[in-house]
C-alpha cells in the first residue's frame, strides 16, 4: 500500500533539505505509471508537481519527472535535481551530448524514449547551473520518498 503524503513527512529525516527531487513509477512495465516532482528549500516545499499515464514505462515516467523538475527551474538557477534512476543521471551527464552529436543514434541502436531524452537534454543545457545528481531510492531520504510517494499515488490515480 503507497504511503501518504503525511506518512511520509512524518517517517523520514534523513536526506538534503534543498533540491528538486523526482521520481517516476510503474506498476508493470509497462502499466499504469506515476511521476512527482518537489522543488525544496531548506526543507520548505517551494513548489510540486506530479502525474500519470494509464499506459507507459518506468523509465519514461522517470524522464517525464525530471522534465518536469528542470521546468521548475529558471536557467540561471544553480540547483542540485536529484533523481534515483540512474539511466537518466548517465543519458543526462555521459550519454546525451555524444548521441546529439551522431544525430540521436546509439552506437548500438536507436535511443529509447527519443523525444523524452531531447526535451530533457534541452532543459540540462538551457539550465547550466543545474546539476543532475544520483540518490539512492528508499534509502530513508525524506524528500526522495516525497517524490516517490507522489508518483506511487498519481500512478494509481488514487489523488
Amino acid at each position: 500500500m503507497p504511503q501518504t503524503v503525511a506518512q511520509v513527512l512524518a517517517r523520514y529525516t534523513e536526506g538534503p533539505q534543498t533540491g528538486v527531487f523526482t521520481d517516476g513509477s510503474c506498476s508493470g512495465n509497462p502499466g499504469p505509471g506515476g511521476w512527482g516532482v518537489v522543488y525544496v528549500m531548506d526543507g520548505r516545499i517551494l513548489a510540486q508537481d506530479h502525474g500519470h499515464d494509464p499506459q507507459t514505462t518506468n523509465n519514461r515516467m522517470e524522464f517525464t519527472a525530471m522534465i518536469a523538475a528542470l521546468n521548475l527551474l529558471g536557467p540561471a538557477e544553480p540547483m542540485d535535481v536529484y533523481t534515483d534512476s540512474q539511466l537518466v543521471v548517465n543519458t543526462l551527464t555521459q550519454w546525451a551530448a555524444g548521441w546529439e552529436r551522431n544525430g540521436w543514434k546509439r552506437r548500438d541502436g536507436e535511443v529509447k524514449n527519443l523525444e523524452l531524452v531531447q526535451e530533457a537534454w534541452a532543459l540540462v543545457r538551457a539550465r547550466p547551473l543545474a546539476k543532475v545528481r544520483w540518490i539512492k531510492a528508499h534509502d530513508g531520504s525524506l524528500w526522495n520518498e516525497y517524490a516517490d510517494s507522489l508518483a506511487t499515488a498519481y500512478m494509481r490515480n488514487e489523488v
